[in-house]
C-alpha cells in the first residue's frame, strides 16, 4: 500500500531552542532554525531563523527570513526579510530585501534581478526584414506608377 505512493513529501525540518549543530546541511525542505548552527546551508526551499536562533553559516536558500543573529554571507534566489529583531553581519546577494524598523545589516548588499527573456538578435533581425519586404512592394509599385505618369 505504502510503496504505491512514490511521491515524494518535503517536510520542514527544525533545529530546536536549545540544540547546537555543526556541518553542512543539504536540505529540499523548509528549515527552520530556533538554536545554533554551525557550518554551511544549501537549501532548496525556504529559511527561516527565529528570534532564539543564531547562526554562523553561509547560506543559499530560496527565500531566507531573519529574526534572529546570522554571522556569513546570504545568496537567496527570492527575497531575504530581516524583521525587527533580526541582526546580519555579512554580505547578501538577493532578488528583493525587505528591512522592518529595528532590523539590522551591517554588511554588503546586491541586488540581483531574476533572468528577464529579452528577445533575441535574430528574432528582431528577421522581424524588421520581414517588415522591409512589407515595404518593397508599396516601393516598387509607386515607382512603377511615377514612371507611367512620367
Amino acid at each position: 500500500m505504502f510503496k504505491e505512493n512514490k511521491r515524494v513529501v518535503a517536510t520542514d525540518t527544525l533545529i530546536g531552542q536549545g540544540t547546537i549543530v555543526e556541518g553542512k546541511l543539504i536540505s529540499e525542505a523548509n528549515l527552520r532554525i530556533e538554536g545554533e548552527y554551525r557550518g554551511d546551508i544549501e537549501c532548496k526551499g525556504d529559511i527561516i531563523i527565529g528570534e532564539c536562533g543564531i547562526v554562523r553559516s553561509n547560506i543559499e536558500a530560496r527565500d531566507i527570513t531573519l529574526a534572529g543573529k546570522l554571522y556569513g554571507d546570504i545568496v537567496t534566489k527570492g527575497r531575504l526579510i530581516i524583521t525587527g529583531t533580526g541582526q546580519l553581519s555579512g554580505s547578501v546577494a538577493a532578488h528583493a530585501l525587505i528591512i522592518q524598523e529595528g532590523g539590522q545589516l551591517s554588511g554588503q548588499c546586491r541586488m540581483e534581478h531574476p533572468a528577464e527573456s529579452k528577445p533575441r538578435s535574430g528574432a528582431s533581425e528577421s522581424s524588421e526584414t520581414a517588415n522591409a519586404k512589407k515595404d518593397e512592394p508599396k516601393n516598387s509599385e509607386s515607382h512603377a506608377k511615377s514612371r507611367q505618369a512620367g
